[in-house]
């Protein structure tokens, strides 16, 4: 099963993911923790382009996270799901939609055209959008990167964009309330994957 994690930086994305991965594993279950830009060694090169304080234009910024993209799905992520195994995937493509399309203005549905190339049509089966106020989650960034430097305007079209794309999949996605405790967080995240697990007929 495939899993994202999206939200803006700073509404515990990563404290979540953490939890679902000890949770599978004690239920037996391979578990594949990654992340987007940053996966295998053309990730990590990117990753540094991309969270560098030199600025990019929106266009090449764009080609790049579709050049991680591609690449990660190609060699990590298809395989762990012909494997059978978890992959937790901390933002994918729902992250250019939001970040590139309603955050810098690009085309919405040219990004997901391209999303579906770069991933050979694959989406996650749930997307968890962590839901939180752009002011409140830009205090808790500790050292925002050249993304998390963006001003709060930004922020702000960013957390809407992803309220408004769970809105145009609501099958896929499940949005939390990251204003909440991370327990109550993972509980509800717990509760959903449980539901879909159920669905599919697994164990």
């Amino acid at each position: 099963m495939f899993i994202s994690f999206e939200g803006v930086d700073g509404a515990g994305k990563t404290t979540l993911i953490r939890e679902i991965e000890t949770r599978l594993a004690a239920s037996g279950e391979t578990v594949i923790v990654t992340r987007e830009p940053g996966a295998g060694p053309l990730g990590k090169r990117l990753r540094e382009i991309l969270l560098d304080d030199e600025p990019i234009s929106p266009r090449a910024e764009l080609f790049l996270f579709l050049a991680d993209r591609a690449e990660h799905m190609s060699t990590l992520i298809a395989p762990a799901l012909a494997r059978g195994e978890f992959v937790l995937c901390d933002r994918h493509a729902d992250s250019t939609v939001v970040y590139q399309g309603h955050g810098r203005g690009l085309d919405l549905e040219l990004l997901r055209q391209l999303n579906s190339t770069a991933t050979g049509g694959v989406k996650p089966q749930l997307t968890f959008v962590l839901d939180l106020d752009a002011d409140v989650a830009r205090g808790r960034q500790l050292r925002p990167d050249r993304i998390g430097a963006e001003g709060l305007e930004f922020f702000q079209r960013v957390r809407q964009g992803f309220l408004a794309e769970a809105a145009h999949e609501p099958a896929r996605f499940c949005v939390l309330d990251a204003s909440l405790s991370p327990v109550e967080v993972a509980h509800q995240a717990w509760k959903e994957i449980e539901r879909r697990r159920l669905l599919r007929g697994e164990s």
